[in-house]
């Protein structure tokens, strides 16, 4: 490796605050647990049949995309870049939606919306402290 590699990956860990750690931690769980509910739409697809095959195929396919996006979020979270806070509040919203329409109406579950909205919440949070602005706003050597 070479030294200016090594020197990116010193400065790389002396910006990694708790709170960015604790932000991947949640990003990467947030992922985990996108991964796990596509595999789930995939073994349900596979043992029932569903109402529209196509509609099936394209739930788990934007699952599937979701979930690989979720784990690049992550590993940026990790590398501080720039795009993941855009890209993180971006998903936040949608868990933030998600979560308020399992408090509500006749099939409400109000425990999958308080496991949806207390990590998009700690999230948001988590990217705008100032340990986290400045770990995802310091200019990246290798884009110059």
């Amino acid at each position: 490796m070479s030294s200016g590699s090594n020197e990116h990956r010193a400065n790389n860990s002396r910006r990694r605050s708790p709170a960015l750690i604790l932000l991947a931690v949640l990003l990467f769980a947030e992922a985990a647990a996108l991964a796990a509910v596509t595999v789930w739409l995939i073994l349900s697809m596979l043992t029932s049949a569903p109402a529209t095959f196509g509609g099936g195929i394209a739930i788990i396919s934007l699952a599937l995309l979701a979930t690989v996006f979720m784990f690049a979020v992550a590993a940026g979270s990790l590398r501080g870049r720039r795009w993941i806070r855009g890209a993180a509040v971006t998903w936040q919203l949608m868990q933030l939606a998600l979560a308020l329409g399992a408090f509500q109406g006749i099939l409400a579950v109000p425990s999958v919306g308080w496991a949806l909205l207390i990590p998009a919440v700690l999230v948001i949070v988590l990217l705008f402290t100032r340990s986290v602005l400045a770990a995802t706003s310091a200019e990246d050597p290798r884009q110059h």
